[in-house]
């Protein structure tokens, strides 16, 4: 059987686990195969967010392996879910976990854990890694990377379309009709401070479809706050995570408001994911009358009925619309910047991450032969 299947897998900010999609791409389309959801367990989940929050180099390093080695379960259960051999697979893309994100001062820096060369030892197959160094050492930003993807699967010559993908932080693509000049950024938090509050309070790890939202109202001191945060002003382009947008930053806006019920701050979180999305929206995708949702967030039903209210008179879908299931987006860009990378194709849009040229991403590890 011809290589022709590239994997993809994604752990975002959410850090709640791993998805893994096969793909191919022919004749410049993309084609999903097969796709996996391999949840990280409690511990896991935990190490994550302790090394997130700067726990030691030693506990980084372990994380790195543990990371590793859980990517290589994912890739068994996805060739065991469509019935492929590593033999038909040309490369895995491996976005990896996100700890720490600094693209800006004077060491830019993105770190992302989970070792591509025991990936690519335990799977069997190759590994391209370490997507964002490249656009970050050109003066990029290193982030967002699936407009690109975006714009290939989700563009049309009639009409601009906007694309938003809501996981831990929510990021925005503008695809002009045509889509010669993309534009897309990181318009701030997604689902990452609704799960760190629910879990604060009742130990869980999301708020499922938005239900405890629902339960409080909207405080408006606290949401005023929030939306004064000198992020939601900056002009693209702008990428952001778990390191800026943490529960510690919303204790600190908290601490200067009148006591919020529990229920109030998660139903104002909500409303701050929206609003700040919609704002983006008008402010820099003002011609596009479709919007496209894709990514965990897509699954909050309230979060989706606050978006839709301010989005007024734009049409609200899911990418599944389209072709493309949102909980398969992230995965699938991955495995198509992959084969970018082996084909010696740029992967980054200089307009996005402002660096200064086309850039092939990744670093190609091989697998032993």
């Amino acid at each position: 059987m011809p290589k022709s299947g590239y994997i993809g897998l994604m752990s975002g900010t959410s850090a709640d686990g791993v998805d893994a999609c096969l793909a191919e791409f022919p004749g410049g389309s993309a084609r999903l195969v097969g796709h996996v959801s391999h949840p990280f367990d409690t511990d896991l989940r935990r190490a994550i967010l302790r090394v997130v929050d700067g726990a030691s180099l030693s506990e980084a390093s372990e994380l790195d392996v543990r990371l590793a080695d859980t990517y290589v379960t994912a890739v068994s259960r996805l060739l065991e879910a469509t019935g492929r051999d590593r033999e038909s697979i040309r490369a895995i893309g491996c976005h990896g976990q996100t700890v720490l994100h600094r693209p800006e001062g004077p060491s830019p820096t993105s770190i992302q854990l989970g070792d591509p060369h025991r990936l690519a030892v335990h799977a069997g197959i190759d590994v391209v890694a370490d997507f964002r160094r490249a656009d970050l050492a050109a003066g990029g930003q290193g982030a967002p990377l699936a407009p690109a993807f975006h714009a290939a699967v989700f563009g049309s010559p009639r009409e601009t379309r906007a694309v938003i993908n809501i996981g831990g932080m929510s990021n925005m693509t503008v695809i002009p009709a045509g889509s010669r000049h993309i534009t897309g950024f990181d318009t701030g938090p997604g689902n990452a401070l609704l799960d760190g509050w629910i879990e604060r309070h009742h130990g869980q790890r999301f708020d499922r479809h938005g239900e405890w939202a629902t339960r409080g109202r909207i405080d408006a001191g606290l949401l005023e706050s929030l939306l004064s945060d000198a992020y939601f002003a900056r002009n693209p382009p702008k990428s952001t995570g778990r390191e800026y947008f943490h529960l510690q930053w919303l204790d600190r806006a908290l601490a200067g408001v009148d006591a919020v019920a529990p229920e109030d701050v998660q139903a104002t979180l909500t409303e701050l994911t929206a609003v700040t999305i919609a704002r983006a929206v008008r402010d820099h995708a003002s011609a596009a009358r479709r919007v496209l949702i894709c990514g965990g967030g897509a699954r909050n039903t309230q979060l989706m009925q606050r978006l839709a209210a301010h989005l007024g008179d734009r049409r609200l879908a899911s990418t599944q619309t389209l072709g493309i299931a949102p909980e398969h987006v992230e995965a699938m860009a991955f495995a198509w910047l992959a084969q970018r990378r082996i084909r010696g194709l740029a992967g980054n849009r200089p307009e996005v991450t402002g660096a200064a040229r086309s850039l092939v991403l990744g670093s190609l590890v091989r697998a032993p032969r």
